[in-house]
């Protein structure tokens, strides 16, 4: 387990460092550092710290919040195909930035369009709450999920359809693609609170989630309350993918690549993928936003479309495996 994480974590920093030296034009990552530390307002200086620092940083956050989130719901479900949005969150976080570019607000301040996602993933996250109530089973939360879901998938089609003018609809539909380019420190700060609350109640769920895998009856007679344990996994999951979904779009695929990645290597105890499975999520978001820069499109892609691409083989081969065996061996 602990030579598991050190391998990813000493993958990710490795990322980490591609990432900052990874662009468009030519960079010097260590003479950048310098300048940097001495307070030299050089133009390498510059790019590092309003561009390419906080792109890593983004790409490390937002991919361990959904990998962790991932890990999370499918050992809460039971269901190697559950995945952060499966709350409803991000559907709503992504409504709510949508309605700052449908009211014009987006330009007015860097932090308006993050901050509306903020505020949507809330809004969604209590109302999923709200009308769950304390006794909600997994299945009811399930079930209003995909109400939530299904609501704000088409309240942000209808604010499409009645975009004003066609650039509002490329900016709605780009940013909904998901990407973590031109991002400042600013977006980092706002980002970070959230996931960081979000993960925290995560992690504590790793013995119940480890207890609820033999069961919900078996769960109660090791002292771990099952409907505590969905709140608690629900609300940290719904905060921490809000927080990551605010600043970056939506960006698919990675929740349910990561624990699967993950999985045979803690031998199938959905508490032991948790770490692990956030480790591996940065190094997939950090892993596909290096090779979107490096790809020779002439334009950079979307960082949503280059997860799909990496995560639908994935799929397509877990389930040729399931369809050969008879079984869904990876559960």
């Amino acid at each position: 387990m602990r030579g598991v994480n050190a391998a990813l974590g000493v993958f990710v920093a490795v990322l980490f460092v591609v990432s900052i030296a990874v662009g468009p034009t030519g960079f010097a990552p260590l003479g950048a550092l310098s300048d940097m530390l001495s307070g030299r307002d050089a133009p390498m200086a510059l790019i590092l710290v309003e561009l390419r620092l906080p792109r890593a940083l983004l790409g490390v956050i937002i991919g361990a919040a959904l990998g962790l989130a991932g890990a999370a719901m499918q050992g809460l479900l039971r269901n190697p195909l559950a995945e952060p949005g499966v709350t409803g969150v991000s559907a709503t976080a992504a409504l709510g930035a949508v309605l700052t570019f449908y009211g014009g607000y987006a330009g007015a301040t860097p932090l308006a369009l993050p901050l509306a996602g903020v505020v949507g993933a809330a809004s969604g996250a209590i109302l999923l709450l709200a009308i769950a109530g304390r006794d909600a089973t997994v299945a009811t939360l399930i079930l209003i999920g995909a109400a939530l879901n299904a609501l704000a998938g088409a309240a942000t089609a209808l604010v499409l359809g009645l975009s004003p003018n066609p650039y509002a609809f490329y900016e709605i539909g780009t940013w909904l693609m998901g990407s973590i380019a031109d991002r400042g420190l600013d977006h980092v700060a706002l980002a970070l609170p959230c996931v960081a609350l979000g993960c925290l109640p995560l992690l504590l769920a790793r013995r119940g989630l480890d207890a609820l895998a033999l069961g919900e009856e078996t769960a109660r007679g090791l002292g771990v309350d099952p409907r505590r344990m969905t709140l608690l996994v629900i609300a940290g999951a719904a905060l921490a993918v809000g927080g990551a979904v605010a600043v970056s779009g939506v960006v698919g695929f990675v929740g349910l690549m990561a624990p699967h990645a993950i999985r045979p290597l803690v031998r199938y105890r959905p508490g032991a993928s948790l770490v692990p499975s956030a480790l591996a999520g940065a190094a997939l978001v950090l892993l596909a936003d290096i090779a979107l820069r490096l790809l020779p499109t002439g334009r950079e892609l979307p960082l949503g479309v280059m997860t799909a691409l990496l995560g639908a083989p994935v799929l397509w081969q877990l389930a040729w495996r399931a369809r050969r065996s008879g079984q869904t061996p990876w559960l």
